[in-house]
């Protein structure tokens, strides 16, 4: 079989339909072309190798408009693919920067927790002293009372500014079971489930509990 095509003979007022069907004639010659010489090539092999050689499938050709059609679907997939990397990263590096802010705020969790027995003894030494009795006091006891003050002042500001916060508890104030441990139910002048005084100061470090405020809950006025 030759390879060459036939080309149709047209003339230069050929038609649209005629242009058409010449293009078509010549690609159905090509395929032919195609098929004959690969199964030339085929028995060739056969005959050199003595063994059947697999049929080879044709190229499979596709049109201008499937070429676009398959170009579009990969370009879509590709995109796909990098709007999930991108947000993975995103996720990596909001995940990054919230371990270094909570390493950087937590890392002095245990050394805040010590230095709150100190902020608790001095609170007891200030309250061992009644006011009643404050004005009795030497220049030098009033100057030693003014110096236990002002340092336990000094220690919640620097524990404040490390984020190490005192815990509200007031007398009056609504029991969170989340921030204030019960540790009795009196009565009192404040409304049933309220908080009706505070035994120990609470402190927390971030949004995290340090230490839960210990309280005694009201249990309304006594009858």
């Amino acid at each position: 079989m030759s390879d060459e095509t036939t080309k149709p003979d047209l003339g230069p007022n050929a038609s649209k339909a005629d242009l058409k069907a010449a293009a078509d004639d010549l690609l159905k010659q090509a395929k032919a072309a195609d098929k004959a010489a690969m199964e030339a090539e085929t028995e060739m092999l056969d005959e050199e190798f003595g063994e059947p050689v697999p049929e080879l499938e044709p190229e499979v050709q596709h049109t201008p408009e499937q070429q676009i059609m398959i170009l579009e679907a990969e370009k879509e997939e590709m995109r796909d693919q990098l709007l999930r990397t991108l947000a993975e990263m995103e996720n990596i590096r909001k995940r990054s920067e919230r371990e270094k802010v909570d390493a950087r705020t937590f890392a002095i969790e245990k050394f805040a927790r010590d230095l709150l027995s100190v902020s608790d003894n001095m609170a007891r030494a200030l309250e061992a002293l009644p006011e009643s009795e404050r004005e009795g006091l030497t220049e030098g006891g009033k100057g030693l009372l003014s110096g236990i003050e002002m340092t336990q002042k000094e220690l919640h500001t620097v524990l404040t500014r490390h984020g190490v916060t005192e815990i509200e508890a007031e007398p009056g104030a609504a029991f969170d079971p989340n921030l204030h441990q019960a540790v009795a139910n009196i009565p009192s002048e404040h409304p049933n489930g309220t908080i009706a005084s505070l035994f120990q100061g609470g402190w927390r470090i971030g949004d995290r509990v340090l230490r839960a405020a210990m309280v005694a809950v009201s249990a309304g006025q006594a009858n």
